[in-house]
């Protein structure tokens, strides 16, 4: 009978350490999620294409799933439901200091998010008809402007360019609409003017070139430079016809970077292992997706928002992108 339940034993011990195992990942790697966006965005194929990297790169067995992007992946986050994840570098700072659209929700602060690399700019765009007489964010004023849906990051941006020139959302007739919805008010003549924080170019603001003839607004150095300096994950950056053919002139304004952050959880080795698959890899990035070419150990260290995962601040100090 002892012998029986010895028997038992050890096949209970064995399955424990197999189960044990699946949580970690088969044959010894780590599996963990990635949230994303929207299959038609950006970060859906992108984290794809990053995700197939890491698995092929690293014991990291990488999952993705799609989402409704920045505020969503970070609930994410902090629920434990995903493990890493792309999010605007604005947004992070919002929840990790609990404030901004992610405090105005009565949300905790996220003292527990970590900074892996930021991956590409997301641009600030002040769209606007051709023929509407706007050439500058003053002449916004007394119009009907997009800002973005309620509480997005978006909205924020908006409300940081008008406020850096003067003006805020009192001064103009204010729409609260997504990419798509502003491009079809402009298209329809409803709306005079729209905000876009996205990669550049924007699949709202090509389409909508089609059918109307458009301008970005340029922003004076001053403004830049004073945004630069009330907003630490702002930077700069231009706008050409490569990005827009309608363009004529460069168009100088902001963007946020799109970041791959993560949980103070995850472990240092794992972090360390992911950053480096994707820098010393980010042609095969680029592969599956055109903004793998954004990824470079010089610009993945600028506009942090967040300090840095310590797995990844090791990588970039034993490469020398960070002193």
């Amino acid at each position: 009978m002892k012998k029986k339940l010895a028997i038992v034993f050890v096949l209970l011990l064995c399955v424990l350490v197999v189960l044990g195992a699946c949580g970690e990942g088969g044959g010894g790697s780590t599996r963990l999620i990635m949230a994303t966006g929207g299959v038609a965005g950006t970060y859906y194929p992108l984290g794809g294409a990053m995700a197939a990297v890491i698995n092929q790169h690293t014991d990291v067995q990488v999952t993705v799933n799609a989402s409704g992007a920045s505020f969503d992946n970070i609930r994410q986050l902090e629920a434990g439901d995903a493990h890493i994840a792309l999010a605007q570098n604005d947004v992070m700072y919002y929840a990790f200091t609990g404030t901004g659209p992610w405090g105005a929700q009565d949300n905790d602060p996220v003292t527990t998010l970590a900074t892996l690399m930021t991956l590409y700019p997301e641009t600030v765009h002040v769209v606007v008809a051709a023929d509407s007489g706007i050439y500058s964010v003053e002449d916004l004023a007394g119009r009907r402007v997009s800002i973005g849906d309620v509480g997005s990051g978006v909205e924020a941006n908006a409300i940081h360019v008008l406020g850096i020139h003067g003006l805020s959302v009192d001064d103009i007739s204010v729409l609260n609409l997504g990419f798509s919805a502003s491009a079809d008010a402009m298209r329809d003549r409803q709306l005079d003017a729209f905000f876009v924080t996205s990669a550049a170019p924007n699949t709202a603001v090509m389409d909508l070139s089609v059918s109307r003839d458009l301008r970005i607004l340029s922003l004076a150095e001053d403004k830049i430079q004073a945004l630069l300096d009330a907003h630490q994950f702002y930077g700069k950056v231009t706008l050409t016809s490569s990005d827009y053919s309608f363009l004529t002139e460069p168009v100088n304004t902001v963007a946020v970077q799109a970041t791959l952050v993560t949980s103070t959880a995850l472990d240092e080795q794992v972090a360390f292992d992911i950053v480096r698959a994707l820098i010393e890899n980010a042609s095969e990035v680029e592969e599956g997706h055109a903004r793998g070419a954004d990824i470079r150990a010089e610009s993945a260290v600028q506009s942090i928002s967040v300090d840095f995962h310590p797995g990844a601040l090791r990588f970039f100090q034993e490469i020398g992108a960070i002193g």
